[in-house]
């Protein structure tokens, strides 16, 4: 006996086969969509925080400063000398015309001497100078005096030559020569102009003063009378002495001829100065001013020739704005 499906069977089958997929489809995206998470709820415009401002940072403080650029120090050796040939050589014609014209002029006479006046006592003198007038003069004593004199410039021509060979250099002995031609036409030109400027009678002029008390005729008429301050004899010796010592401790400085070079120039220099004392052409003070004036100018001379001085500058000032925040100031820097 053969069965047989009713119609409504036949379709009723696929119909809930396609109803419990679509059911499947439904739960499976209901249950995705359970599983994401909710999204915020949109934040009111009053409840939004401000973004943080951002501050600009401060300018650095700008300072310009100028400051010199120290010379590198000279390596360890003896001092060496140096000269410009057209300015030392200036300087040097300079004073020995200007020295040399001084001395044409006190030699025509055309200016009066100082006259000593006719109460002058002995005693108005600085106690120092009163033994000038109470010795008696020694006409010898002035020619001794020159000899000292021109022993101290032969030396002068001398030692230049001699340090060209010492130092195996021709240059060395004309830098020598240069500085001791400058010491001694500086001390020439300040002695004459401190004569010219003072015009101190000599001491022979005071005792020829005092054997003429009373007379009423009498007048000094010698210019070179009143000439006194300050002793060119002394000054000129000094000057040489004192170049020579600072270029013989400068150039021979671990041996004995600087020694022997102060003792000797000191020895020469007293020796010139207490002759021209015993002269009648100077008093005590005279001397001693020229000696001190001389000993200065003859170690100025190399000291300012020195090799490490010259190629630096001496006197350095430096001035620039310099900004400092809201503010400004300025620097001023020296260097001496």
């Amino acid at each position: 006996m053969s069965s047989r499906i009713p119609p409504s069977s036949r379709f009723s089958r696929p119909l809930v086969a396609s109803l419990a997929m679509a059911a499947s489809i439904v739960t499976g995206t209901a249950h995705a969509h359970a599983e994401e998470p909710e999204p915020a709820p949109p934040t009111s415009p009053a409840e939004a925080k401000p973004s943080p401002q951002i501050e600009p940072a401060d300018a650095p403080a700008r300072s310009v400063q100028v400051f010199p650029t120290p010379l590198e120090p000279p390596p360890p050796g003896r001092t060496t000398f140096d000269i410009d040939p057209v300015a030392d050589a200036a300087i040097i014609g300079v004073a020995l015309g200007f020295a040399g014209i001084l001395d044409l002029i006190n030699s025509t006479g055309e200016i009066r001497p100082q006259q000593i006046s006719p109460n002058f006592h002995r005693s108005q003198l600085i106690a120092i100078d009163r033994g000038a007038l109470h010795q008696p003069f020694d006409d010898n004593a002035g020619t001794l005096s020159n000899i000292g004199v021109l022993t101290a410039g032969a030396f002068a021509v001398i030692d230049p030559i001699l340090t060209g060979f010492r130092e195996n250099s021709v240059q060395a002995g004309i830098v020598d020569g240069f500085l001791y031609a400058e010491s001694f036409s500086l001390t020439f030109a300040l002695t004459n102009v401190a004569k010219l400027a003072v015009r101190r009678p000599r001491p022979k002029a005071y005792i020829d003063a005092e054997n003429h008390k009373g007379d009423p005729n009498y007048m000094n008429a010698d210019t070179d009378s009143s000439l006194s301050f300050f002793s060119g004899h002394a000054s000129t010796v000094a000057a040489i002495g004192a170049t020579a010592t600072y270029l013989a401790f400068a150039r021979s400085p671990n041996s004995v001829r600087p020694w022997l070079t102060l003792v000797l120039a000191a020895t020469l220099t007293t020796f010139v100065s207490y002759e021209r004392v015993r002269a009648g052409a100077h008093f005590p003070t005279d001397v001693i001013a020229g000696s001190l004036a001389g000993t200065g100018i003859g170690i100025a001379v190399p000291h300012f020739h020195r090799t490490a001085d010259i190629k630096q500058r001496r006197v350095w000032v430096g001035f620039a704005p310099a900004e400092r925040g809201e503010g400004g100031s300025a620097m001023l820097n020296a260097v001496f």
